[in-house]
C-alpha cells in the first residue's frame, strides 16, 4: 500500500546556478569518485524547478558519467512540473543532454528510490524545522544511504554566493561542516552564519564551536587586509595560513582557493 511521503513541502526557492558550490564539492567527494558502477544521486526538495537536479547530474557526470539524479518532492504539482521540463530535455529544447540520466518522483525522508543511494543531497529542506526534528532527519534518510554513502545536508543564500553544509555518513553521524564563499563579493565570512545548517544555526553564540570558528574568521579576514591589493583569493588564502597557524584544521588547502573550508564536526559540535 502506497505511504505519504514524509516530511513538509517547503518554500520551493530555486534558482539556476544556485547550488554550484556544493555540487562541485560532491563531484570531488570519495564516496563518489569510488562508487560501483551506476551510483545514484538524490536531489531531495529540488524545490518549484527540477533545474537543480537537472545541474547536478551535468556537473557530475563529468567525472561519473555513469550516474544518475533522481529528484524527489512532496508537492505533486512540482513533480509534474519537473517532469515536464525533463520533457524538454529529452526535446534537446534545453543546454541540458537529452540522454541526461535524471528522473523526478514524489518523496520525502524516506526516500522511495529504486536502489540505495551514494549520496543524497537535502539542500534548504530542514530550515523551517526545529533544530530538534534535526536528528530524526538525519537518520531516516542516512539508513537509506548504500555502503559508504553519505548525506549532504545545508543551506545556500538565494543566488548561491554563501553556502554552508554538513556531511553525514550511513551511520547518521555528521563528520564534517563546510563553509564555501563568493570572494569576490565578500564582507565578513560571518556571513555565513545567516546560512548555516539547522543544526547550528541557532548556535552561533559566545561557548559555541560555531561561534568561536566564524569569530576568529573575521579577525583574520580584517586583520589580512593589507593583502587586499593582491586580490580576495590571496587574501582568503592569507586567512587560512593565520587560521591554520592557531590551531584549525581546514581541510584540502586546493580548496582554498573557491572560497571554501571544511572543519571536523567535533571543532563546531553543539555543546
Amino acid at each position: 500500500m502506497a505511504t505519504s511521503p514524509v516530511g513538509q513541502i517547503t518554500r520551493g526557492t530555486t534558482n539556476t546556478n544556485r547550488l554550484r558550490r556544493v555540487d562541485r564539492w560532491i563531484a570531488r567527494h570519495r564516496a563518489l569518485r569510488t562508487a560501483p558502477v551506476d551510483p545514484l544521486v538524490v536531489d531531495l526538495g529540488y524545490g518549484a524547478s527540477g533545474v537543480t537536479a537537472l545541474e547536478l547530474h551535468a556537473r557530475l557526470a563529468r567525472l561519473r558519467p555513469d550516474v544518475t539524479v533522481l529528484g524527489l518532492e512532496i508537492d505533486p504539482a512540482r513533480v509534474a512540473r519537473a517532469t515536464a521540463q525533463l520533457a524538454d530535455v529529452r526535446e534537446g529544447r534545453t543546454d541540458f543532454s537529452p540522454d541526461a540520466r535524471v528522473s523526478f518522483a514524489r518523496g520525502g525522508f524516506e526516500l522511495p528510490a529504486p536502489r540505495r543511494p551514494t549520496v543524497v543531497r537535502a539542500f534548504n529542506v530542514l530550515r523551517q524545522y526545529g533544530e530538534s526534528d534535526v536528528p530524526a532527519a538525519w537518520d531516516r534518510m542516512a539508513s537509506r544511504l548504500a555502503p559508504g554513502g553519505i548525506l549532504v545536508e545545508g543551506t545556500c543564500d538565494e543566488i548561491g554566493r554563501v553556502s554552508a553544509w554538513v556531511e553525514v555518513g550511513a551511520d547518521a553521524a555528521p563528520r564534517s561542516l563546510t563553509v564555501s564563499l563568493h570572494l569576490a563579493s565578500l564582507q565578513q565570512p560571518s556571513i555565513a552564519a545567516e546560512r548555516l545548517p539547522k543544526a547550528l544555526i541557532h548556535r552561533n553564540v559566545p561557548g559555541e564551536g560555531v561561534h568561536a570558528l566564524l569569530s576568529e574568521l573575521d579577525a583574520r579576514w580584517h586583520q589580512a587586509a593589507v593583502v587586499s591589493p593582491f586580490g580576495a583569493v590571496h587574501r582568503w588564502r592569507t586567512t587560512m595560513a593565520a587560521m591554520t597557524d592557531a590551531g584549525w584544521s581546514l581541510g584540502p588547502s586546493a580548496r582554498w582557493r573557491l572560497g571554501e573550508l571544511t572543519v571536523p564536526w567535533a571543532a563546531v559540535a553543539p555543546r
